[in-house]
C-alpha cells in the first residue's frame, strides 16, 4: 500500500534581484508500507529540504505531496521525526520531554504518562524516567529523541541524520536496536524515511536507497536492497552493493558532460588543495587506480568527506571515475611524481583551463588599473548563483586553489584580492 508520494517537487529559495535558488528539481518517487527508505548524496543535493517536504514541514515550489492519495497540506499526517541534534528540551526530564508531544495533542494525562513509560522501556531508557538531559550521552539524548517520535504511533518515521553526531561505537549499537524493533515489528510505524551520509549505514538499515545529485537535487537512482536482515557489513554481497551504491553516486549526469555545465553556473567540491594534492599521491602509490570504497575506508572517511575530493580532482582534469575506481589521468600521475614547483605549475594550469570562478578572477585583475578588487565584487556575482553563505564557500575555495597556483593572492584585512607581481 502507497502510504506517502511526491509528485514533480521542486523547491527554489530566494534570492537577491528577484532570482532564485533551485535546491530541489522534478523529484517523484512513492513511499510503501513496510519500507525503510534512505535517501543518500552529496552535500547540496537538498536531502534534508526534501525530508522536511515530505513531513510537511515546507512546502514545495512546484508539485505536491500526495499522504494517502490526498494533498498533504490539506491534512494532519501521523508522522514522527527525528533530529541529527537530539532537539530535545534541556529543563524537562527524560518522561517530560517523551510526554510532551501527547500532551500537545490534548492526550490525557494518565494515558499519556503510560503510553511514555513503554516507549521509554522499548528504547532502552527504563530508570532514567527523572534524569534530565545534562546527565544522559549523546547515545541516550538521541533515545529521548526517538521515544518521543514513536509515542505519538506515526505511521512514517521520519530520521535526518539521527546517527552522525553520536561515536562509532554508539551509533553502531543504535542502528541495530532499531533495525532490532522494526524487524520484530515493536515499532508503531510502518514505513521510515532516513537521511544519512553514511553509505554502510544505508545499506544496512534500508529496503530502498534514493540515490541523489546536487545543484541542483535530482533523483540519480531508485536503488532496492534485496539481502535479508541482519546484514553483514564483510560479506561479499555487502561489499558488492557498496562498491555499486558508489558507482552510482560518483557518476556524471549522462546527459551533460562532468565539466562543461554551461546551464548554471559551476560549483566548485568544498576541497583543500592539500588534501586534493594527499588524496592524488595515495592513489599514486596504490598504482593510479582506487575502488572509492575502500578508500573511504582506508581514510576514515564518510561520503561527504571523500566526495569533494573526488570531484575536485575530476573537475581539474587529474582523475576520472569508472565504475567506483577513481583512476588517476595521465596529467594526474605527472602531478603526483613532480617536486613542490612541478606540482603548482601544473596545478595552475589545470585550474586557468576547467575552472570558471578562477578564470573570472584572473580576467577581471588582468583587466583592473591597481589589479586589486574586493571579494565583495565576487560574492555578488556568485549571489546570483548561490546562497550567501554558498557563494563565500565556493570564493574561499576558489582563493585556496588560486593561492596555490601563484595566479592571484588575497589580503586578508583589507578583503582585496590582487595579482601578486604587483602588490606595493
Amino acid at each position: 500500500m502507497i502510504i506517502l508520494e511526491a509528485k514533480n517537487i521542486y523547491k527554489s529559495f530566494p534570492m537577491a534581484g528577484g532570482k532564485s535558488l533551485r535546491v530541489l528539481e522534478d523529484i517523484n518517487f512513492t513511499v510503501r508500507e513496510g519500507e525503510i527508505i534512505s535517501i543518500v548524496g552529496p552535500s547540496g543535493a537538498g536531502k534534508s529540504s526534501l525530508l522536511r517536504i515530505l513531513a510537511g514541514l515546507a512546502e514545495p515550489t512546484m508539485g505536491e505531496v500526495l499522504y494517502h492519495g490526498k494533498p498533504l497540506n490539506n491534512i494532519r499526517p501521523n508522522i514522527g521525526m527525528v533530529f541529527q541534534n537530539f532537539a530535545i528540551f534541556p529543563w524537562l526530564t527524560v518522561l517530560e520531554n517523551v510526554e510532551i508531544g501527547l500532551l500537545a495533542k490534548e492526550v490525557p494525562e494518565d494515558i499519556a504518562r503510560e503510553k511514555s513509560l513503554k516507549v521509554i522501556d522499548l528504547v532502552g531508557l527504563d530508570g532514567f524516567e527523572e534524569a534530565y538531559p545534562r546527565e544522559l550521552s549523546g547515545g541516550m539524548k538521541q533515545r529521548v529523541g526517538i521515544a518521543r517520535a514513536l509515542v505519538v504511533e506515526p505511521e512514517i518515521l521520519f530520521m535526518d541524520e539521527p546517527f552522525s553526531s553520536l561515536d562509532i561505537l554508539t551509533a553502531e549499537n543504535l542502528r541495530s536496536e532499531i533495525i532490532d524493533l522494526w524487524l520484530k515489528k515493536r515499532m508503531p510505524t510502518k514505513s521510515i524515511i532516513l537521511v544519512t551520509h553514511n553509505i554502510e549505514e544505508a545499506i544496512e538499515l534500508s529496503d530502498r536507497i534514493i540515490v541523489m545529485s546536487h545543484n541542483p537535487g535530482r533523483i540519480k537512482a531508485d536503488l532496492v536492497i534485496t539481502l535479508p536482515q541482519p546484514r553483514d557489513r564483510n560479506s561479499k554481497e555487502f561489499k558488492y552493493l557498496l562498491d555499486e551504491l558508489y558507482t552510482i553516486l560518483t557518476r556524471p549526469p549522462e546527459e551533460v558532460p562532468f565539466l562543461i555545465r554551461k546551464e548554471r553556473y559551476q560549483f566548485l567540491p568544498h576541497a583543500k588543495i592539500g588534501a586534493i594534492s594527499g588524496l592524488i599521491e595515495l592513489v599514486y602509490d596504490k598504482g593510479g587506480r582506487a575502488d572509492i570504497p575502500q578508500l573511504a575506508s582506508d581514510l576514515s572517511m564518510e561520503v561527504d568527506d571523500i566526495f569533494p575530493l573526488t570531484e575536485a580532482a575530476v573537475f581539474l582534469g587529474l582523475a576520472e571515475i569508472k565504475e567506483g575506481d577513481f583512476i588517476l589521468t595521465e596529467q594526474g600521475r605527472i602531478f603526483a611524481e613532480a617536486d613542490a614547483l612541478g606540482k603548482k605549475e601544473l596545478f595552475r594550469d589545470m585550474a586557468l583551463r576547467n575552472i570558471q570562478l578562477i578564470k573570472q578572477i584572473v580576467q577581471v585583475l588582468s583587466q583592473t588599473a591597481k589589479h586589486r578588487i574586493s571579494e565583495d565584487f565576487f560574492i555578488e556575482i556568485l549571489e546570483n548563483h548561490f546562497t550567501e553563505e554558498e557563494a563565500w564557500n565556493q570564493l574561499e575555495t576558489a582563493i585556496d586553489w588560486g593561492r596555490y597556483a601563484e595566479l592571484f593572492a588575497y589580503d586578508y584585512d583589507t578583503g582585496e584580492l590582487y595579482l601578486e607581481e604587483v602588490k606595493t
